[in-house]
């Protein structure tokens, strides 16, 4: 059986057209991580290090507690599709801007700055857009 991904490369995911902030911010950090807390915490401390699968399976595994690196788990949750990183709060909600290289590892990159601006532009990478919060 073939393991679905939500693995983009060489991807600019920009912020929803929806997004109620100007300035990208740090999702608030709770007793029980929300999982744009996880999101966050996870690309911020490690950029262009993960993928979105490893982001996404890891945010499943730390709230059903399980081990992230538990392979089983993993291929089992991958067995049927999985929402991406375009359904994160990070771009829906936040202000962050998703950039994947071309071996899908995923950087945050705040919607106020000239870096977000650059690569809103370039050419050279696809592009979408964070999904709306709320139907058109």
């Amino acid at each position: 059986m073939a393991a679905h991904t939500t693995n983009y490369r060489t991807t600019f995911i920009e912020v929803a057209e929806d997004c109620p902030v100007d300035h990208a911010e740090e999702p608030p950090a709770g007793e029980k991580p929300t999982i744009a807390a996880l999101h966050y915490r996870l690309i911020a401390e490690q950029p262009y290090a993960l993928t979105s699968d490893d982001v996404i399976f890891t945010t499943h595994a730390l709230r059903q507690g399980i081990d992230p690196d538990d392979i089983a788990a993993r291929e089992a949750f991958f067995a049927k599709g999985q929402p991406c990183l375009r359904s994160s709060p990070l771009g829906k909600r936040y202000g962050w801007g998703l950039d994947h290289d071309a071996e899908g590892r995923v950087a945050l990159v705040p919607r106020e700055s000239e870096e977000y601006a650059l690569r809103a532009a370039d050419p050279a990478v696809a592009h979408t857009r964070a999904m709306r919060s709320r139907r058109a």
